[in-house]
């Protein structure tokens, strides 16, 4: 049996220089500060996953391009102010990426598991950002409970059950707010039946992925 390679191993293999490489097909010009950021949770996230499963992408050039452009291509074509709630955070993709992009943004992040929590929480501490709340209950516990229409913006990525999780993303949203939806085509297909009151823009195809896309829905008032 071989140990496995120390992460400073994995890590030294990206430099500033190949972050943006790898970020450009999405179209992002981090500053040297952000992609420090991206490199601090990069290396959290492959030392962390070594000993839980926050991802199935274990390789970190895949996991630049995979997560974080993902996660982070957005904010060419939308501005993202105010408060944020990511439904099903996991390892963080999108919600607590988007405060690279967005750091004045407040983000809460539901993630039933306590062990993602507790890498959420090191993650929000490694990176220094502030404003990040982790809260370990789900989506239909938070809008029954009286924080109905408190946030701005609702994301989800890699979650099911969208027709039970959309129109409860709506009532945990402000009038005029929105839902970001990271899907792929087909999943995408069931949105038009899904009576939550979005009216939903055209979407926007993910690069370097063949049937990746972002939709937005805006909440009507």
């Amino acid at each position: 049996m071989h140990d496995r390679p120390a992460l400073a191993t994995i890590a030294c293999v990206l430099d500033e220089a190949r972050v943006r490489q790898l970020l450009q097909p999405f179209g992002l010009e981090p500053s040297t500060a952000q992609v420090q950021q991206i490199l601090a949770y990069l290396e959290l996230l492959l030392r962390w996953n070594q000993k839980i499963n926050l991802t199935a992408i274990r390789n970190a050039e895949e996991s630049v391009t995979r997560h974080f452009g993902e996660s982070l291509f957005i904010a060419r074509h939308i501005e993202l102010r105010g408060r944020l709630l990511d439904i099903g955070s996991g390892a963080g993709f999108p919600g607590l990426a988007l405060k690279i992009a967005f750091p004045q943004l407040s983000v809460t992040l539901l993630e039933p598991v306590a062990k993602k929590r507790a890498f959420l929480k090191e993650a929000t501490r490694v990176c220094g950002f502030s404003a990040v709340e982790v809260r370990g209950e789900r989506l239909e516990g938070l809008a029954g409970g009286g924080t109905a229409a408190n946030f701005d913006f609702a994301t989800m990525r890699a979650v099911g059950n969208l027709d039970e999780l959309v129109p409860l993303a709506a009532q945990v949203l402000k009038p005029g707010g929105s839902v970001l939806l990271w899907l792929t085509r087909d999943q995408a297909a069931g949105l038009a039946k899904i009576n939550a009151g979005f009216s939903w823009s055209e979407p926007l195809p993910i690069p370097l992925t063949r049937t990746g896309e972002v939709w937005r829905g805006i909440r009507g008032n």
